[in-house]
């Protein structure tokens, strides 16, 4: 039993800095207990390899760690907003111009369309999960179930530095179209140092903007919400605008020549613009506050998304129709195009619903963010003081704070162009665990499926996994090349085909899921794969040190907490035994 059972009866303070709320696990008692599970690293990393959550831990144990629960208030109108608030920001109005200019030319639609299809397929399993447990952890919860603890630590890590980089990338662009509202360069506003290239434009306003829509976030989720339906309804009546007016100013002979940079181009566009459809996993963070999540998450989530792929393709053709692609400006591409066919005032009106759409994209982020944040502090990865929900607003409010601080600090240095190529390849990489974690889902569950049935599976994702990968390295380093594709994509097919002829499902979702499966999902793993490898050689060199950085932390730090606190009832029962063992007097309902 408790030491002092009268103090643990009372409630605890929110505002407190004890070391328990930061390192409460035994083997950050002391250094000696550091150095002894420092020495059972290799026994750790393997127990947590095949370590395994469950639905129920999910939605009971890790979320009562929280210790005041978030009320649930939302409903599909909220949700369906939230995604336009959470979507359609700096990506479409910054990342358009960039592009089409440097990489696709007016082939910038068919960038879209792909990275749409693609971000519509990692919808779609998103749904599933959030709809069967929704927590606010989102997808590192989705992964602690199917994939185990590893896996989840590499998207906890990615999502961390995705979330980190997104704010700080939309900030960044804030300030740009900031400038451009008040009629000065897009980098008037920062300061100019003799720092590294992309590193030497100081961003204070960036810096501000974070940290006020992250205040509005701790307040109150609800209201939060009334605040973005209101901006969203205003963004979206620019958008109509844009389209309309970019429409009315068309000139077809600006869409030649139509593949400037060729096909390897426009993959490349595909693969950066996807940071524009990011920001939709926030909704399925909201799970937890949801009031019902299997109505209201597939109406809001897939209903969102669908009209905002719909929206970017046609803002896409309007940018490349009203000015040519050489004459793009990159920084800020609508509001100069229109300048430049004589509506000088019209830059001004899309100026203002940029800065609008990118304050919610930030407002929603710090929601998000702040969610998958507190789930992650839960299972102790970070320390679980992150976890606690504020009982007034029931918000985290120490969540918030330590991503916003983060966030400002990349956005206080950083340049867009260093943060969008990177943050590409993280949610990419994120997208293509959450489509194998529903195969896995679907296809595998302990005492369920039989030892051949677990081969077979296996097989056919191993094989589905190392053809995407090939045709995403074929592409990579033959983008002229046709050979490798009838090894590579023959071998995908056979994986998924094997998989969907030859074994058995051993779960079907209880309400929504994923339609034909498993070609969809299947299909998901290959698309970000291929996505990925579009990217140039900087964002992997990039990525691959901030992988190790992670790694680093995991062996160091990681590992240990999440095997303690995975064994700690174990712990507990091993000192009732010796209690009882020495005589001692134990009330056996505690164990």
């Amino acid at each position: 039993m408790a030491e002092n059972p009268k103090e643990d009866l009372q409630p605890k303070s929110y505002w407190r800095l004890r070391h328990d709320d930061f390192f409460p696990e035994p083997s950050f008692r002391s250094w000696s207990s550091y150095r002894s599970a420092l020495s059972q690293t290799p026994h750790r990393i393997y127990d947590r390899l095949v370590g395994r959550s469950t639905d129920a831990i999910e939605l009971g144990e890790v979320r009562r760690r929280s210790e005041n629960d978030m009320r649930r208030t939302l409903t599909w109108w909220d949700l369906t907003w939230f995604g336009f608030g959470s979507v359609i920001g700096a990506g479409i109005f910054v990342l358009t111009g960039q592009e089409a200019h440097e990489h696709a030319g007016p082939a910038i639609i068919l960038s879209y369309v792909i990275s749409g299809i693609s971000a519509m397929l990692s919808v779609f399993c998103y749904t599933e999960f959030s709809v069967e447990i929704p927590v606010a952890g989102g997808s590192f919860a989705y992964l602690r179930v199917e994939l185990g603890d590893f896996a989840a630590f590499i998207a906890a890590a990615n999502l961390i530095l995705e979330n980190l980089i997104g704010g700080a990338a939309v900030s960044r662009a804030w300030t740009s179209y900031l400038a451009t509202l008040i009629n000065r360069p897009p980098n008037s506003l920062r300061i100019h140092t003799n720092l590294a290239k992309d590193f030497n434009l100081l961003d204070p306003i960036a810096v501000v903007v974070l940290f006020v829509t992250a205040a509005a976030a701790m307040l109150s989720t609800k209201k939060t919400s009334y605040f973005n339906w209101v901006a969203s309804a205003i963004h979206v009546v620019v958008i109509a605008f844009v389209i309309i007016a970019g429409f009315a100013h068309a000139k077809t002979e600006n869409l030649s020549p139509f593949l400037p940079f060729g096909v390897e181009g426009v993959f490349r566009a595909a693969a950066i613009v996807y940071f524009a459809y990011g920001g939709f996993d926030n909704i399925a963070t909201m799970a937890e506050e949801t009031r019902n999540p299997s109505r209201d998450i597939p109406l809001g989530l897939l209903g969102s998304m669908s009209i905002i792929t719909v929206i970017y393709c046609l803002m896409a053709l309007a940018l490349g129709m009203m000015q040519r692609y050489t004459a793009i400006d990159p920084n800020a591409a609508y509001s100069v195009a229109f300048r430049n066919v004589g509506m000088r005032w019209a830059q001004y009106v899309v100026a203002l619903g940029a800065l609008k759409g990118m304050t919610t994209v930030l407002l929603v982020g710090a929601i998000g963010t702040a969610r998958y944040t507190t789930h992650i502090a839960r299972s102790h990865i970070i320390p679980p003081f992150f976890a606690l929900v504020h009982p007034k607003p029931a918000t985290p409010i120490y969540a918030t704070l330590l991503m916003t601080v983060a966030s400002a600090i990349i956005a206080f240095f950083s340049s867009l162009h260093i943060l969008a190529s990177l943050l590409s390849v993280s949610t990419l990489f994120i997208f293509m665990m959450m489509a194998t974690a529903l195969l896995v889902r679907r296809y595998y569950v302990r005492g369920v499926t039989t030892q051949k049935n677990f081969v077979k599976f296996v097989v056919c994702l191993v094989v589905i996994i190392l053809a995407s990968v090939g045709t995403s390295a074929y592409w990579g380093l033959r983008p002229g090349g046709w050979v490798g594709y009838l090894v590579t994509v023959p071998l995908w097919v056979a994986g998924t085909m094997g998989m969907w002829l030859f074994v058995p499902k051993a779960r079907e979702p209880k309400v929504w899921g994923v339609p034909m499966v498993p070609w969809l999902p299947a299909l998901s793993i290959g698309t970000n794969l291929f996505l990925m490898g579009s990217l140039g050689g900087d964002a992997f060199v990039r990525f691959g040190i901030c992988s190790g950085l992670m790694l680093l932390y995991y062996v160091l730090v990681g590992v240990h907490v999440t095997y303690d606190v995975a064994h700690q009832h174990e712990g507990e029962e091993k000192a009732l035994c010796g209690k009882v063992e020495d005589g001692g007097d134990v009330d056996r309902s505690v164990a």
